[in-house]
């Protein structure tokens, strides 16, 4: 069975351009973050898929140091860009992951993978009904998913951010398309910010890190968090998804 994981990796940024290449201690944010993915027990493979853009060289030679291949496609049509990069690989199942969340725990990435496989679903997140800190976002589908909302998806908001299509049409959705299911939390911690949109964001990430390091799980940095309300309140006040909320705004068929 092949359990290919792909994280999308651009420069480009309307609100904090060049995000992931911003350095704390040493280590670019997405260092750290493709760090953190390889800890996973249950991944066959990483993939970066970035854009064809000059600037994308840099995305290039950090994935190069950590042995993590590359695929540079549409800068736009990132539904595109994310099937042309799992294709050649022909994998069971992909675990979507963005660059924009420093922070992903490999355990939250194999728990969500174990309850794709062993539900035989083909869509799982922990992100259907939030209850996970943003930034732990983590979704696992099967390649033949991708493959199909390749070929159907329209909407603008469908292409730009990959999966809508997939779990706007499953079982969680009250739809039949696709069979699907959520991990949950024991504890909503869906409001804590530990994503990178904004340099708000970006500092906050910078005070955990500078306190505790790289390599702890997503729980402690949301108890640092709630120990330190100082810190918390720096990025507070953005909401979640607001991406793809803009979309939503901005539809139409493609």
């Amino acid at each position: 069975m092949k359990i290919l994981a792909i994280t999308q990796a651009r420069i480009g940024s309307t609100r904090f351009p060049a995000k992931i290449l911003k350095m704390i201690h040493g280590e670019s944010l997405l260092e750290i973050h493709l760090r953190r993915i390889l800890e996973s027990k249950l991944i066959t493979k990483l993939k970066v898929a970035t854009t064809i853009e000059p600037e994308a060289c840099k995305i290039v030679e950090i994935s190069n140091k950590l042995n993590v291949e590359v695929y540079q496609g549409s800068v736009n049509n990132v539904l595109d860009r994310f099937y042309q990069t799992a294709l050649p690989e022909a994998p069971n199942w992909i675990v979507r992951l963005t660059s924009d969340c420093p922070l992903i725990d490999f355990i939250e990435i194999d728990r969500v993978i174990h309850f794709a496989i062993a539900n035989d679903l083909d869509y799982a997140s922990n992100t259907l009904k939030p209850t996970f800190p943003d930034g732990i976002d983590v979704e696992v589908f099967k390649f033949s998913a991708l493959e199909k909302a390749f070929k159907e998806a329209r909407l603008t908001s469908e292409i730009e951010h990959v999966t809508p299509y997939i779990w706007k049409n499953s079982t969680y959705k009250k739809n039949n398309l696709f069979k699907s299911d959520c991990v949950i939390n024991d504890v909503d911690y869906s409001s804590v910010r530990l994503t990178v949109d904004t340099l708000e964001d970006f500092m906050v990430i910078e005070k955990l890190i500078e306190l505790i390091g790289t390599d702890k799980r997503w729980i402690d940095y949301v108890k640092l968090l709630q120990s330190n309300p100082d810190i918390q309140k720096i990025n507070e006040h953005f909401t979640r998804n607001e991406g793809y909320k803009k979309s939503i705004l901005n539809d139409r068929i493609a």
